[in-house]
């Protein structure tokens, strides 16, 4: 069969008004075009839905029956239009994105709340896992973009950078090293070290760029959590290295932040998407929002709060 919205419209307000000239006047069809449609949605049918006589128009026992099927289907109809122009609107829908602990924790908030402002009826999901978990969910489809750093292999997604970040020593109160502005790696590695467990990115990022250097690196304590490194760091018992990301993270945590170098470890935080996929309105949204946040500048102002000692809440 081949019915079509048009033909069930004039259906429906011809059912209604028992009128051809009120249902005319009800869906906006010439008189000509709305006979034309009921004939042609009778013939689908296989029969006549109307009886009709000079002086009298009414349902037959077939289009009595129908009529309530014809109703919903125009109901779901134009609901579905409904919900994807309010889609297209971002006034309805719904978004899922992943982000390492590093970004969820310090920046996301943040960028959320700027897109709510825009978007206040869009769910948002967050994930916050590991680096390295971001690009799976995103690879599988389970999340429409991700922050992260750049993935290895990407021939299957798209990487835009929005920042370039770096690790940063931490330190607790009262260590010798805060009374330098620069910490190299050498000297901080002559306190108990801490570090995040393998497969943290950031973990293998240290172990392979200190190797190259030919810097031995013993780690005292380990754990998944960068809020527990800070926290640990804080209470003395030893000293790590985080994401600049967290500078004001490990302030609020009572630890202080140190420019970290000999060598630089550093790298690029950008958005993940999958290649062949266009994004949603609502992950679109969030796109520009991560886009307008100029996180470059945030990240030289972190920076600079930490080179003055005055890191704190954003």
């Amino acid at each position: 069969m081949n019915i079509t919205v048009k033909q069930l419209r004039a259906f429906v307000a011809v059912a209604k008004t028992q009128s051809f000239t009120e249902a005319c006047a009800a869906i906006h069809l010439s008189q000509p075009a709305l006979s034309i449609a009921i004939k042609n949605l009778e013939e689908e049918v296989g029969g006549q839905l109307l009886a009709r006589t000079t002086r009298t128009l009414s349902l037959t026992a077939e289009g009595k029956a129908f009529l309530p099927s014809a109703e919903r289907l125009l109901a779901d109809w134009d609901n579905a239009l409904e919900e994807v122009h309010n889609r297209f609107a971002l006034k309805r829908g719904k978004i899922a994105m992943a982000a390492m602990p590093s970004f969820a924790l310090n920046q996301l908030p943040q960028a959320i709340c700027r897109y709510r402002e825009s978007y206040p009826q869009i769910n948002v999901t967050v994930h916050d896992v590991l680096a390295e978990a971001v690009v799976d969910m995103v690879r599988q489809g389970r999340c429409e973009l991700g922050i992260s750093f750049e993935p290895a292999e990407s021939e299957d997604l798209l990487f835009e950078p929005l920042f370039q970040d770096e690790l940063v020593a931490v330190l607790p109160e009262g260590h010798p090293l805060l009374d330098q502005s620069q910490v190299d790696w050498q000297a901080l590695l002559c306190s108990d070290f801490m570090s995040l467990q393998r497969p943290s990115s950031i973990r293998l990022r240290i172990e392979q760029q200190l190797e190259e250097a030919g810097i031995p690196l013993v780690v005292e304590f380990e754990t998944h959590q960068l809020a527990t490194i800070g926290r640990m760091v804080a209470t003395g018992l030893g000293v790590s290295a985080v994401p600049a990301l967290c500078i004001r993270q490990m302030a609020e945590l009572g630890a202080h932040c140190r420019a970290l170098h000999k060598p630089e470890i550093t790298r690029q935080v950008g958005i993940v998407t999958r290649r062949r996929y266009p994004l949603s309105m609502a992950a679109q949204g969030m796109v520009k929002v991560l886009r307008d946040m100029d996180l470059p500048a945030l990240m030289a102002q972190m920076e600079a709060e930490m080179k003055a000692g005055t890191a704190g809440p954003l």
